[in-house]
């Protein structure tokens, strides 16, 4: 049986329920397929910061359930399962999960983005043994220890400073020349008298038999290969776009981001694409939470008024 809704929400993150809240409070009946973690990546950040009324920054396993018991007191319904397919046949979007059918007027999709993968030897066969993507779930095991953490964006500096907390020596690879995340983050890992900074430097293998032992570096130029001895190793290199339900379905740029216009319109009609996922996006919680209220007002005035710019995207 398939379930019809005026706005179907694809994506649980910030963005997703933010669009879900916004939606349910406009009088749309509307449902979210969640995916996988409620809250997405953010939900295991021990603080998140700039969000507004949080001047002391906020832990993403509070401010994401919260946003979660907004939408369903507005009237949304979560459902626990990622969207499988999605299409259209010009008036109404039907969308697969494991949880059933859905079919919809109008789409938001806030799928975000996933950690890039580095492509280096060991880093897959040491996944959950010693290779990590969450600083505030592993820190405490590497008491007294040494971490790795590779990227020196804004993920990437947030895991050394909760990393720093607990364990004797961080070790923050980046390659370019310098950090590259907000100017509050690099003054407090420049700073920080557990944190080593390695500039123009690349991990090319994860060494370790069972568990992590280590990892091999290499200046960027490919020169200068050393051993560097380490517990834990934390990469965030970068993020790749979730766009593989709409890919021919909508205009990507050259990033594989979803295109999108000042209201957030992807070329499809009906449906907007807010947070991570979207082109232009600033990566951080309080955007998202934005994109996901504005992509849900812009669907209100789509359904009241049918009118969708002929090019919504692409100018």
């Amino acid at each position: 049986m398939t379930k019809e809704v005026d706005v179907l929400v694809i994506g649980g993150g910030l963005a997703g329920l933010s669009a879900a809240l916004t939606s349910a409070r406009l009088g749309r009946s509307t449902a979210v397929l969640t995916g996988g973690v409620l809250g997405g990546q953010l939900v295991s950040i021990e603080k998140i910061d700039g969000v507004p009324g949080f001047p002391d920054g906020v832990p993403g396993y509070d401010l994401c359930p919260m946003a979660q018991e907004q939408a369903v007191a507005a009237g949304a319904e979560l459902v626990a399962a990622a969207a499988d397919s999605l299409e259209t046949d010009g008036e109404r979007w039907q969308a697969g999960s494991a949880e059933g059918a859905f079919a919809a007027r109008a789409v938001v999709l806030a799928t975000g983005a996933a950690i890039a993968p580095l492509g280096v030897p060991g880093e897959e066969r040491l996944d959950g043994k010693g290779v990590s993507r969450c600083a505030s779930c592993d820190a405490p095991l590497l008491r007294g220890k040494t971490a790795v953490v590779i990227g020196g964006g804004d993920s990437g500096m947030q895991e050394a400073l909760t990393l720093a907390e607990h364990v004797a020596r961080v070790v923050l690879v980046e390659r370019g020349a310098a950090l590259s995340g907000q100017a509050s983050y690099r003054e407090r890992v420049q700073a920080h008298p557990r944190i080593e900074l390695r500039f123009e430097t690349v991990v090319t293998e994860i060494l370790g038999d069972d568990a992590v032992q280590g990892v091999r570096i290499a200046r960027a130029d490919g020169g200068g290969a050393e051993e560097l001895p380490a517990d834990g190793v934390f990469p965030f290199p970068g993020l790749v776009p979730d766009t593989g339900l709409v890919r021919g379905l909508v205009e990507l740029d050259a990033a594989g981001r979803i295109a999108v216009d000042a209201a957030l319109r992807t070329t499809a009609r009906g449906l907007c694409a807010a947070g991570n996922v979207r082109q232009g996006s600033p990566h951080r919680a309080a955007a998202a939470m934005g994109d996901g209220a504005a992509a849900a007002v812009a669907l209100d005035r789509y359904l009241a008024t049918g009118d969708w710019p002929a090019r919504a995207a692409g100018g």
